[in-house]
């Protein structure tokens, strides 16, 4: 009985000891924060009914969870076309392998009205934390994301 009691507190442990770290990595895109430049390393968190946006360690948006109107994801693919041309000049092989293998960048989008503060912001979210992020955005807020991939038209 006491070796079960200490494998289930083994078990128990690592989980609640990460249980509080609710922070994502992004890269600022666009939107309604002013002062931000494009491809700012910031954190999101994700608190009980908030989410924060620090860069460095300044607070640059705070947004009520209840004032959230929109979430919205989408990937930009493209081929690494202009990496592979730089590989060739020095090796002919790898330069070809390196065209055909593609690159992923996703992003996520928010909307708010707090109380008549509308505003919006468009990041890029590293490739790990990608599904997780949404589903903690789409918890706290009770908002289905929208993939605005199916959204555009393509011709």
């Amino acid at each position: 009985m006491k070796r079960l009691v200490a494998i289930f507190l083994c078990i128990l442990f690592p989980v609640t000891a990460f249980a509080g770290d609710t922070s994502f990595k992004i890269a600022y895109d666009g939107g309604s924060i002013a002062g931000l430049k494009a491809g700012t390393d910031m954190k999101l968190f994700i608190d009980g009914n908030q989410i924060r946006i620090m860069s460095g360690k300044n607070e640059v948006a705070v947004i009520p969870a209840a004032a959230v109107t929109e979430i919205s994801y989408g990937q930009d693919v493209h081929r690494r076309v202009g990496a592979a041309i730089g590989l060739a000049v020095f090796s002919l092989g790898l330069g070809a392998l390196l065209a055909l293998s593609k690159s992923k960048k996703h992003f996520v989008g928010l909307t708010w009205d707090d109380a008549g503060k509308k505003g919006g912001i468009a990041f890029q979210a590293d490739k790990n934390d990608y599904r997780g992020l949404l589903a903690g955005l789409e918890g706290i807020t009770g908002k289905k994301a929208v993939d605005s991939d199916a959204l555009t038209v393509k011709n």
